[in-house]
């Protein structure tokens, strides 16, 4: 899906697009209105991000420009939180509104509900029982959340079992850290939160895997983690 952001933050920009990439959005930018509203209404998008405080063409004026001429789903964004530029922003046909002090998790599930609204996303349908999953002498039940080790059952807190279960669908491929946190996270964790690398760490101890030489739990160094079965 492809995403265009539209502020003069550029640093901030870089961060989003960081964050959005690895979820399956294709992030392009601008950073000034006029060319944001020009590549707006000339490209295909499944949603914009704009800001509404730019010099020059601020983001109000941009949206009446696309509203001229598109549908487009877009999100604002203003540092300020003031109700008016909220009820400015709507009336002027903004489909979401959300302060600068956003958590990334946070944008990402607005940025998906608006994207199910409007057909982007479908509704996720009903889902078949998952299988017990056999990695070696590891096998992981996803509906009884069972773990056994040999014969011998290993006890995981739900955040463990949601890394482990992550993993384990994604066997043999690596998971990055922003995409184990949107899976499994029950809490706003920054993206660049190291909670996950703790979680991995006592996931570890208690597969009895050694960091160093691991069994099952492989670091990717500065991409993420991978499950793999042991002597493969």
């Amino acid at each position: 899906m492809r995403l265009l952001i539209i502020d003069d933050d550029i640093e901030l920009c870089q961060l989003v697009a960081d964050y959005l990439k690895p979820m399956g959005f294709e992030v392009a930018m601008e950073h000034e209105g006029v060319q944001g509203a020009e590549r707006a209404t000339t490209e295909s998008w499944a949603a914009i991000i704009l800001d509404v405080m730019m010099p020059g063409c601020d983001g109000f004026e941009v949206l009446r420009r696309i509203r001229a001429q598109s549908k487009v789903p877009v999100m604002m964004l203003t540092g300020r939180g003031e109700e008016v530029d909220r009820i400015v922003g709507l009336e002027l046909g903004a489909d979401d509104y959300l302060p600068k002090t956003f958590s990334s998790r946070e944008l990402l599930a607005r940025l998906r509900a608006l994207l199910r609204r409007t057909g982007w996303i479908a509704e996720t349908a009903p889902q078949a029982p998952m299988k017990e999953m056999v990695m070696g002498e590891l096998r992981i039940n996803p509906e009884t959340h069972d773990v056994i080790l040999g014969d011998q059952p290993v006890l995981l807190t739900p955040a463990e079992f949601g890394l482990l279960l992550s993993l384990a669908k994604a066997h043999g491929r690596v998971r990055t850290r922003e995409q184990l946190i949107e899976e499994v996270a029950d809490r706003e964790w920054d993206v660049f939160d190291r909670a996950i690398d703790m979680h991995i760490s006592t996931l570890r101890k208690k597969l009895g895997d050694d960091p160093k030489e691991p069994r099952f739990i492989k670091t990717v160094r500065g991409y993420g983690y991978q499950l793999v079965t042991p002597g493969r």
